[in-house]
């Protein structure tokens, strides 16, 4: 038997932090794949001169774990990563530096240390709470859920949420790699309602319409795509294609989506 190659040179130095890294993805920048960001951040911990710590064997890569990204295209003020250090840093300190050597868009907006959360990142992203903008319509007619100048009516809106919230269930089809598979959306909407006033960090608007639906991450999650098309069955017609962002991201309390604790 063949002696078994071990990588040459010393091993690399043990991991002893680890830093939760919430950042947003803002205006174009939603159009970022998860490999396109993974391959960003990854120049900006370097340019950042962060100490990063890296895997063992013949082929080492940082240590950074990814969890639950939102989907390509849609906004987000509350994604995570996990940063494993070979030394200690002030995590206040890494905000700043951090956050310049990412592209403009994809702005860091919070560096914790993660001992303060014990356990995966993962298993405290049980949930998310999503906007749902609804664009104005532009002209006048066509039907739907539209006021008489043209722009999408809340109240129409409102009753398609209230007829999403009475139903038991709610399913969307989502082609996967192996086929079709059914989606009951409802299960996993925790709450919803159509926002009283202006939202942070969702532009809207003459005539938008802002959703705030609580959603419980489930396999798989359901995605706000997904929403839209429950909200335009239960309305009885096509909505306006909205635009998304999370607004949070985190464990499940009640019907509420929270923010991590730390």
């Amino acid at each position: 038997m063949a002696a078994r190659r071990l990588p040459e040179g010393p091993a690399p130095d043990p991991a002893v932090m680890r830093l939760r890294v919430r950042y947003a993805k803002r205006g174009r920048m939603r159009f970022t794949s998860t490999r396109d960001f993974q391959r960003a951040l990854e120049r900006a911990v370097r340019r950042a001169g962060l100490p990063v710590a890296f895997s063992a064997g013949f082929h080492p890569h940082p240590k950074i774990s990814y969890a639950n990204a939102a989907p390509t295209g849609t906004a987000s003020e509350a994604e995570y990563v996990e940063v494993s250090l070979t030394r200690r840093v002030d995590p206040d300190e890494v905000v700043q530096v951090l956050d310049e050597a990412l592209p403009d868009g994809l702005d860091v907006v919070e560096v914790a240390d993660a001992a303060s959360l014990p356990g995966a990142l993962a298993d405290h992203l049980q949930g998310s709470l999503w906007a749902l903008r609804l664009r104005g319509y532009t002209g006048s007619g066509g039907g739907g859920p539209s006021s008489a100048d043209g722009a999408v009516d809340p109240r129409s809106v409102r009753q398609a949420v209230e007829a999403v919230l009475a139903t038991e269930e709610l399913t969307v089809t989502r082609m996967m790699k192996k086929g079709p598979r059914e989606l009951d959306v409802r299960a996993a909407v925790l709450g919803m309602e159509v926002a009283g006033g202006p939202v942070a960090a969702v532009p809207a608007g003459p005539g938008d319409v802002v959703v705030l639906a609580a959603v419980r991450h489930t396999v798989p999650t359901v995605r706000p795509e997904e929403l839209w098309t429950a909200l335009s069955r239960a309305a009885g017609t096509d909505l306006p294609r909205p635009l998304a962002t999370r607004l949070r991201q985190g464990p499940v309390v009640g019907d509420r989506v929270v923010d991590p604790p730390g």
